[in-house]
């Protein structure tokens, strides 16, 4: 009788230890879309783009609305994504190289143009941990030598250097990191087949895969299978022509009509869509954490002698490259079953920093404080608390960009706002929760809170290193 119990209680232990192995952390699957506005999808108010697919996505999850990407361009905040610290700190705060012109008022600070290799990213975080890991798109993080196969990935599929596909959208790509497709295979259908086909091949193991498309980023280049659909839509619409409205030195678009590129955004939509139906057929939708985001703002705002910017994100202040909420405010939606509550949402602000320390708390690994030093795990607003720690969020963006946005910095505490202007020489104040379109400047009216505000940023920058913009000896005031 005895002997029978102990052998009772052994297959107990080995029961419950086969349960505990059993157990696989959950799939990351992070999704970046390049210059993805902050109204450019359905269930964030667009309509005359549609997104049938990511909307779906956002009823399974919870989406934010105070989103912030780390900076109003790509790389810096890509180099908060993998970092989980603001892009001061890392040392990159301008797209890769950069533009720095020497006819200017100011001097832009020389910055990295690649992502130090002594960062411990997310991806080698992950793979320290048996994950394995997958890189497909746009990187933008550095040259030879610091791809993302440098910097934790097993797989890299077309990150390298450039900010834009150097042969568009259709094969040829001209990428020396995916190869050529068959005739008339489109950029974004192949990023998906290969994120496909990744998961197929690991679906038994925990995957980080982070799928970073390049759409829809310039050139804007109309998907050839779904133009004519929004050609015709816009034939439909009375409000069909491009309306803009002065930006500085800028000109901002208001209202969504251009066809090429909604084709754009649909076809992302058609391919979130065949990742979401893969994971429902390999039964990984369940264990598998989706984060959707945006690196930057929309391209609504450019100079008044170039080209129509190709999208709006009204009711939001300008666009790409801007720290106007235009600029820095994008969509998030977070999806993970059994955590999630789905149709929900947030207003909580939340920046790109955050990534690194929630997706290392989803997939219930040590948390890294000496990395992520600027991230605040998302774990709280995802499972129901009201709050998290986050009061703050900071911009620093000393360089001159191509949307006509002169050198500056913003800060943000709780409803409060204040963007520095160096080239203008001036601060702006406004309060979000009164004003989130940035139309009433507060600072005559507020000097105490003014000041509040611009201690609190120069406070943030000394922190963490931030290099600024100097006076250009040679300039010649027109």
């Amino acid at each position: 009788m005895k002997t029978k119990y102990i052998r009772i209680l052994i297959l107990l232990i080995i029961v419950s230890w086969y349960g505990c192995q059993s157990k696989q952390p959950p799939n990351i699957v992070l999704i970046v879309v390049d210059d993805l506005g902050w109204t450019d999808l359905g269930c964030y108010g667009s309509t005359f783009h549609e997104t049938p697919n990511i909307d779906r996505l956002a009823s399974e999850g919870m989406m934010f609305n105070s989103a912030y990407a780390a900076n109003p361009v790509c790389s810096p905040t890509r180099a908060s994504i993998m970092t989980g610290k603001y892009p001061t700190r890392v040392g990159i705060t301008d797209w890769i190289p950069g533009l720095d012109p020497k006819n200017r008022k100011l001097l832009g600070p020389e910055d990295l143009h690649a992502l130090p290799l002594e960062e411990v990213t997310i991806a080698e975080a992950l793979k320290k941990h048996n994950y394995m890991t997958f890189f497909a798109g746009k990187w933008h993080l550095g040259s030879e030598g610091f791809y993302p196969e440098q910097q934790g990935f097993d797989i890299n599929m077309g990150g390298h250097d450039k900010g834009s596909p150097p042969g568009g959208y259709y094969t040829p790509y001209n990428n020396p990191k995916l190869s050529d497709g068959p005739e008339g295979e489109y950029l974004t259908d192949r990023l998906t087949t290969e994120s496909l086909q990744f998961i197929q091949k690991n679906r038994e193991k925990p995957f980080f895969l982070f799928l970073s498309y390049y759409t829809v980023h310039t050139p804007i280049q109309a998907n050839k299978q779904y133009i004519s659909k929004f050609k015709e839509k816009l034939m439909g619409m009375n409000d069909s022509i491009p309306r803009q409205i002065i930006e500085h030195d800028g000109l901002t678009v208001i209202n969504q009509v251009n066809p090429d590129y909604a084709s754009m955004v649909y076809a992302l939509d058609q391919n979130i869509g065949r990742l979401m139906k893969k994971l429902e057929e390999l039964g990984l939708s369940d264990r598998t954490m989706i984060i959707f985001t945006s690196d930057n703002g929309g391209l609504s705002t450019l100079p008044q002698n170039r080209m129509i910017a190709p999208t709006s994100v009204k009711p939001l202040r300008a666009g790409k490259g801007w720290c106007y909420e235009g600029g820095i405010r994008v969509p998030l939606i977070i999806k993970m079953p059994g955590v999630v509550t789905p149709r929900t949402s947030t207003n909580y602000p939340v920046v790109s920093c955050d990534f690194y320390p929630t997706i290392l708390e989803m997939a219930e690994l040590p948390l890294l404080p000496q990395q992520h030093v600027d991230g605040i795990s998302l774990i709280p607003l995802l499972t129901g608390e009201k709050s998290i720690n986050r009061h703050t969020i900071f911009w620093h963006f000393p360089h001159y960009h191509g949307s006509s946005w002169t050198p500056g910095a913003a800060i943000r505490i709780n409803e409060w706002k204040l963007i520095e202007f160096y080239d203008w020489e001036k601060v702006e104040l406004y309060n979000l929760n009164n004003d989130p379109k940035e139309e009433q400047n507060l600072a005559v009216d507020y000097p105490e809170k003014v000041e509040e505000l611009k201690q609190a940023l120069h406070n943030l920058q000394q922190e963490t290193a931030a290099k600024f913009p100097v006076p250009n000896p040679d300039y010649t005031p027109r």
